[in-house]
């Protein structure tokens, strides 16, 4: 028996004896899912249950150096973890854009000190953080941001706004680009920690067609954020900004991957539309199409393993994030499509009690902005026809 297989043995004995049932569930409303930070609702007695043993492992970062709170585990070890959760059906333990993205950018590019005092805070759960990227005039020519920090001495004086900053409300720390340089474009932009309950910040959520609130306009008004909070070199944030897209887009990518814990789509359908007398989902238009689906998703699954090895062996493409950003939130639309066409009538509903609260309606509707955030879906296209394909200008 190899390493790798005894460490796969151990791993599934370790799951099946300390995932709780309720955990192995699938995931039915936001409550389900476990965000961290001091805003954190009340979380059930499985959850927190969860969160503590996976925690205390350094598995809710597996292949984070266990110095900042990590499992220390290879890429190898990491995939068969990520396999045996699923196979058991587990629900992620904490969910958190400082786990997808900044740690990333943390650990290759932030000071001893940095990763000491946030990266084991992020890998507890214990601060929840938020992306202030976007502005009004700065979206997909994000290095055009106006965002400034002016130099105050032991600190900068930041001062601007950020817009479509997913959960800003409920964040307690942002990571934020900040324009410390006029004369140059990318190369007077600067990449900044701050607390979100410092004097001068503030939020306002934007109502989305679907009716919830995940964005916010964010306000700076005369913040002060100390120097040791600068990641990276001054006025070179924008490499650090470029590293961190690239994680955020593989997290985004990961829309695309079938549902932990049971296929919602064709639960939903069978349920819906019935099965014929060969046991097959009645509706033959809306079986052809739920195939083609799996077979894309399936596929696209394949090549997401591809691409995560490739990214931990540091060999992928720098644009390959793009495509993969593109076609994960493509396969998600579609898969929400066509749960809405396989719900009928009842999937339309709004507030009842029986919907959820109108889940898959408003989670439909929120899917139309998987297209824009993190890049659009034109952005992510021309990146990959010219970076990719080669294609001419």
């Amino acid at each position: 028996m190899s390493d790798l297989d005894a460490f796969r043995l151990e791993t599934r004995a370790w799951l099946e004896k300390n995932c709780p049932p309720e955990m192995r569930e699938p995931i039915r409303s936001d409550k389900d899912i476990v965000w961290g930070g001091r805003n954190q609702s009340a979380l059930t007695e499985p959850q927190k249950t969860w969160l503590d043993r996976m925690g205390t492992r350094g598995w809710t970062v597996p292949d984070w150096p266990a110095e900042y709170g990590g499992g220390g585990l290879s890429p190898a070890e990491t995939k068969v973890l990520r396999e045996e959760m699923t196979r058991l059906r587990a629900r992620n333990p904490l969910n958190s854009f400082g786990i997808s993205m900044l740690g990333p950018a943390l650990l290759k590019y932030g000071n001893e000190d940095q990763k000491r005092e946030h990266l084991p805070k992020i890998a507890r759960g214990e601060i929840r953080w938020c992306q202030g990227y976007s502005e009004p005039n700065a979206g997909s020519d994000l290095a055009s941001l106006a965002t400034s920090a002016e130099d105050a001495g032991d600190h900068f004086v930041v001062n601007g706004q950020k817009v479509w900053t997913s959960y800003a409300d409920q964040a307690d720390w942002i990571f934020c680009l900040v324009r410390t340089d006029r004369s140059s474009k990318q190369g007077g932009i600067s990449f900044v920690l701050f607390d979100m309950t410092s004097p001068g910040v503030s939020t306002k959520p934007i109502l989305l067609i679907s009716g919830y609130s995940p964005f916010c306009e964010t306000f700076f008004d005369n913040v002060k954020v100390p120097k040791e909070n600068l990641v990276g070199t001054l006025n070179k944030g924008w490499d650090v900004a470029k590293y961190l897209l690239g994680h955020e887009r593989e997290m985004i990518s990961g829309m695309g991957l079938a549902n932990t814990g049971g296929n919602p789509l064709i639960d939903g359908a069978l349920a819906a539309v019935g099965v014929d007398a060969d046991g097959r989902l009645a509706d033959p238009l809306l079986r052809a199409q739920i195939a083609l689906f799996e077979v894309r998703s399936r596929a696209f699954a394949a090549q997401s393993e591809r691409f995560i090895d490739e990214l931990k062996a540091g060999r992928t493409h720098p644009a390959q994030p793009s495509m993969m950003k593109y076609y994960g939130t493509e396969l998600n639309k579609t898969r929400h499509e066509l749960m809405m066409a396989a719900g009928g009538s009842d999937a339309l509903e709004w507030e009842s009690e029986r919907s959820g609260g109108g889940r898959p309606a408003r989670t439909w509707l929120r899917t139309k902005a998987n297209s824009i955030e993190g890049g659009t879906s034109e952005i992510q296209l021309n990146i990959v026809a010219k970076r990719i394909l080669e294609l001419p200008g």
